[in-house]
């Protein structure tokens, strides 16, 4: 049971703490997405035409399973995560099995969902693991890491011609753990200098982001130098896809957006 509080964000009521709470969980390979989210379907068609009449693209995104497997945990949104750890923990004593396969079962879903935005109109998925902020690298290698790869396989296996894009927010500590995802483009927070995620990344993997989303209160000057810095940082235009280092923040003035998109567009480099 899930559902969007105002001032608290997403809240789920289902509990699920122990092996006997996943094993009552249904089968994933059951789900029907047109008749659990009718709406999605509608949804991507419409904006597909409208992408492609605009000549861009219609992203997809879904969440990666450690976060999902977090927020249903912890029921809410978790300062400490720390019913999720405990579940860690007891997994990694051997005295449960629960968090592994809960995260097994989120990994097929989230994989088959996936394919389910592709098949209703999705031309990229950009798989985002919001909580990434929570784990030490040793638990990401252990948890998160396997169960994002698994979703990720599953839709490059079915479509493997649709760009998969994985971001960990948060996860800059340890952008060398994503370097075998599986994904396509490996997005990185604003919390990490784009030359030195380019360096742990290496020049062949594909990669996007920085920009921190605050600057977009700044002056038209300042989102403007931000917006070069990051594309030099990276290579160089054509060696990355600018994006922001997070999401726009509630309140960005709308012509700030603009003057990003205006000045990637523009710039071509320092030595142009």
């Amino acid at each position: 049971e899930f559902d969007v509080v105002k001032g608290i964000g997403p809240v789920i009521s289902t509990e699920v703490r122990n092996d006997e709470d996943v094993a009552k969980l249904a089968d994933v390979a059951d789900v029907d997405f047109d008749k659990t989210l009718p709406f999605i379907r509608e949804i991507l068609g419409t904006l597909s035409k409208e992408a492609e009449e605009a000549n861009t693209s219609l992203i997809g995104f879904v969440g990666a399973p450690f976060t999902l497997a977090s927020y249903t945990i912890e029921g809410k949104s978790s300062k400490h995560c720390l019913r999720t750890k405990k579940m860690m923990m007891a997994d990694d004593d051997g005295s449960s099995t629960a968090m592994a396969t809960f995260l097994d079962k989120l990994a097929t879903m989230i994989g088959n969902y996936g394919c389910h935005q592709i098949e209703c109109g999705a031309q990229v998925i950009q798989v985002f693991e919001s909580w990434a902020h929570q784990l030490s690298p040793k638990q990401f290698e252990q948890f998160a890491k396997p169960a994002a790869q698994k979703a990720i396989k599953i839709i490059k296996e079915k479509y493997p011609d649709v760009p998969v894009i994985y971001f960990a927010n948060g996860g800059s500590s340890y952008l060398e753990c994503q370097r075998d995802m599986g994904a396509d483009m490996i997005a990185v927070d604003w919390s990490v200098d784009m030359a030195e995620a380019r360096k742990i990344l290496g020049p062949d993997i594909p990669i996007s982001g920085n920009v921190d989303p605050t600057i977009l209160f700044g002056t038209k000057e300042q989102i403007e130098e931000a917006v070069r810095e990051c594309i030099d940082k990276a290579g160089g235009p054509g060696k990355h896809l600018l994006n922001l280092g997070h999401g726009v923040m509630q309140g960005t003035p709308e012509e700030a957006v603009g003057w990003l998109v205006d000045e990637c567009k523009r710039y071509k480099g320092k030595d142009a």
